[in-house]
C-alpha cells in the first residue's frame, strides 16, 4: 500500500501521519506532498526520513490512496487529476461534500455505500462528524424530526494561525490575528464566513452535511457556531426532537453500543464530556443526557470530540482502512 498525504506539513496533515502510525496502518511507501515552499524538506514517519514532493511527482508514484488536507482550492484543482490516474482521493476540504455524486463518509455510519468506482470521497466537517456519530443510532430507532445545535469550537478548527493567536494572547504577545477579535478570555458567535441570510458557512455545513450523511432531507436543523478559547476539542449542546417517544435508559444503551461512542454521563459525580479530556482521543464523548421538559419526544445532550482526530485525521484514515480491507480486499 502506497499512501500520499497532501498537505502533510499542515495541522491536520501532521495529525494524519500520527494517526496512521497509531492505528498501525503504516503504508509501505508514504508520499508526503505540500506546497512549493515546503518541497524538498524532510519529515520523519515511522522512523524513516521522507522528502516532501509536489503533485506531479506524487501522481507518478501511483499511490492507491491520497488523503488531501490542503484546502478547497488545492482539492478542486488536483483531486480530479489524482482520480483520473486511478488514485482514490479522501478529501478533508469542503470542496466536494455536497456534490451528489461524491460520497460523504463517516465509516461507522455509511461506509457501506462505497464501491471501487468512488475515486473522490469526502470527509465531513469536524462538527458534523461528532454530531452524526451520536445521532445516527437514535435516528434509526426514533427518527429525528428537528435538531437545534450550538457549537463551542476550538481554535484548532481554524488552523495553526489561530492556535498561535490564542497562545500569543495568553502570554501577552502582540502577533498576527487569525480572528477579527481577541479569543483569549472571549467567545464570539462566528465560524466561517457570514452569508446574506445571517448564517455562517460553518452553520450551513452542519445542516446540509447532517442530512446527507443520515440520508434524510426532511430533518429540520438550525445551528449557531461559537468559537471558544480552547486549543483542541469541539463541544456541542444539542436538542433533538424525535417522531416517536423514547426511554432515556434505552437511549443511553443505544449510544453505549454504538462504535466510536463513549458515554460520560454521571453528573452527580461531575462526569460529563469536556474538550480538555477529549484531546488526543478518537472517540466521540456524549453526556448530559436528559429529557427536554418543554417539548414532547425531545432530548438534550452534550457532545465533545477532538476536532483534529475523529473530526478530521482519524475519520480520513478510517475511510482508508475500510477501502483497503473491504473494497481492495486486502488484509492488514
Amino acid at each position: 500500500m502506497k499512501i500520499a498525504v497532501v498537505g502533510a506539513t499542515g495541522l491536520v496533515g501532521r495529525e494524519i501521519l500520527k494517526v496512521l502510525q497509531e492505528q498501525t496502518f503504516v503504508p509501505e511507501l508514504l508520499i508526503p506532498v505540500a506546497s512549493i515552499r515546503s518541497q524538498g524538506k524532510k519529515i520523519f514517519f515511522n522512523g524513516t526520513e521522507n522528502v516532501i514532493i509536489g503533485h506531479e511527482e506524487a501522481i507518478s508514484h501511483n499511490p492507491e490512496i491520497a488523503i488531501f488536507s490542503a484546502g478547497s482550492g488545492t482539492s478542486i484543482e488536483w483531486a480530479p487529476r489524482y482520480a483520473a490516474a486511478g488514485i482514490t482521493v479522501i478529501d478533508n476540504s469542503s470542496a466536494w461534500r455536497m456534490k451528489n455524486e461524491i460520497p460523504l463518509i463517516v465509516p461507522e455510519i455509511n461506509a457501506s455505500i462505497l464501491n471501487v468506482n468512488d475515486k473522490i470521497i469526502s470527509n465531513p466537517n469536524c462538527s458534523t462528524i461528532q454530531l452524526v456519530m451520536a445521532l445516527a443510532p437514535l435516528h434509526r430507532k426514533y427518527r429525528i424530526l428537528r435538531i437545534v445545535v450550538s457549537t463551542y469550537q476550538s481554535v484548532t478548527g481554524t488552523g495553526d494561525k489561530a492556535r498561535q493567536q490564542l497562545d500569543n494572547e495568553r502570554h501577552g504577545i502582540r502577533g498576527e490575528m487569525a480572528y477579527p477579535h481577541p479569543i483569549d478570555l472571549n467567545i464570539f458567535p462566528h465560524g466561517g464566513d457570514f452569508l446574506s441570510d445571517g448564517y455562517t458557512t460553518e452553520e450551513v455545513k452542519l445542516v446540509n452535511e447532517t442530512r446527507k450523511i443520515l440520508g434524510d432531507n426532511n430533518i429540520r436543523l438550525t445551528a449557531t457556531v461559537v468559537r471558544v478559547p480552547v486549543f483542541g476539542g469541539h463541544s456541542e449542546a444539542v436538542n433533538v426532537e424525535f417522531e416517536t417517544d423514547f426511554d432515556i435508559d434505552e437511549v443511553r444503551q443505544l449510544l453505549k453500543e454504538a462504535p466510536g461512542i463513549t458515554i460520560q454521563d454521571d453528573p452527580t459525580n461531575n462526569v460529563y464530556p469536556m474538550p480538555l479530556y477529549s484531546q488526543g482521543k478518537d472517540d466521540v464523548f456524549v453526556g448530559r443526557l436528559r429529557r427536554d421538559l418543554s417539548n414532547k419526544n425531545s432530548l438534550n445532550m452534550f457532545i465533545v470530540s477532538d476536532n483534529l482526530r475523529k473530526g478530521a485525521a482519524t475519520n480520513a484514515v478510517q475511510i482508508a482502512q475500510f477501502l483497503y480491507k473491504s473494497i481492495y480486499n486486502h488484509s492488514e
